[in-house]
């Protein structure tokens, strides 16, 4: 593995607050703010409105998936992608920071890290600590909405870091990747239910291994170290030196193990964009395992 080629995959907030304040917004600098929330709890686009980091626009990742899918959150396709983001002046030629509201620190922000990489789009970052902790230390906050001007994107589809349904139900035979969960373990387990979900029971891919991935972050909000995080692989048998496909509910804090892994290194984990919500729906049963009502032990 070969870490000093990659691609930054973090920045702090005091590096964003001295761009912001240098005046370095624009078509070579672009911060999105990727917030959502369940239905009911918070409004994202609403809580943008109100305050967000300086020249930063709202990622609407409702906006911007597969809404012909049956499942949740797909990937849109690439012309979709290439429209969208050049529509909130992204080109080629932009470093994109990502980060989001969620009161862990990061939520969502890695799942558009993740979408920017697959649509061949290398400079993009995650800001460590997220808005959480931008606000708590003070840098500043605008309501004037960001009105970027429309740039050119080229996508172009990285397969290597995207799983099917078919892919994965390969691999339960074959075994070359080694499967990560990154759900809470109650919900992998089966013994606690999926959220907000009608028709969906809990548990797991069989011959997953469970990584929660609010374990990544520490109490602050902040990225663990990539000794930290290695060290977590490791405990949990997972072989950074091998192929990884990342799953969770529906293909978005699995890519909290892409990140973590990256930062460890390792930038090839694929995501199962389907997820435990496609494969509940699709898969024999025998393949899904779950401690709960009518699981498989």
């Amino acid at each position: 593995m070969v870490q000093q080629v990659l691609y930054r995959a973090l920045v702090s907030t005091k590096w964003l607050a001295e761009s912001v304040r240098a005046g370095k917004l624009g078509p070579g600098l672009r911060v999105l703010d990727a917030s959502w929330y369940s239905p009911g709890t918070r409004e994202a686009r609403k809580e943008y409105l109100e305050r967000h980091v300086p020249g930063a626009s709202f990622f609407d990742i409702e906006e911007c998936r597969n809404r012909a899918s049956p499942y949740e959150m797909m990937l849109p396709s690439k012309a979709g992608f290439a429209d969208y983001v050049g529509s909130l002046g992204i080109s080629n030629d932009t470093h994109v920071v990502v980060y989001d509201g969620d009161n862990l620190g990061s939520f969502y922000a890695p799942r558009v890290w993740w979408m920017f990489r697959v649509f061949g789009h290398r400079t993009v970052s995650v800001l460590n600590g997220g808005f959480r902790n931008w606000l708590k230390e003070g840098h500043p906050v605008t309501s004037e909405p960001s009105r970027p001007e429309p740039a050119v994107f080229k996508a172009n589809t990285t397969r290597s870091l995207l799983k099917t349904y078919e892919q994965v139900l390969e691999n339960l035979e074959s075994k070359r990747f080694q499967l990560v969960d990154s759900r809470a373990q109650g919900r992998y387990l089966g013994t606690q239910p999926e959220p907000d979900a009608v028709g969906l029971d809990s548990g797991h891919i069989r011959g997953s291994v469970n990584m929660p991935f609010m374990d990544f972050l520490m109490e602050d909000g902040f990225e663990k170290s990539p000794e930290e995080l290695r060290a977590m692989f490791e405990a949990k048998k997972v072989d950074l030196a091998k192929p990884i496909i990342a799953t969770c509910r529906k293909g978005v804090t699995a890519c909290h193990i892409a990140l973590a892994a990256y930062l460890c290194g390792k930038p090839d984990v694929a995501i199962y964009d389907g997820s435990w919500f496609e494969w509940f729906h699709r898969a024999p049963p025998e393949t899904r395992v779950s401690q709960g009502k009518g699981g498989k032990e």
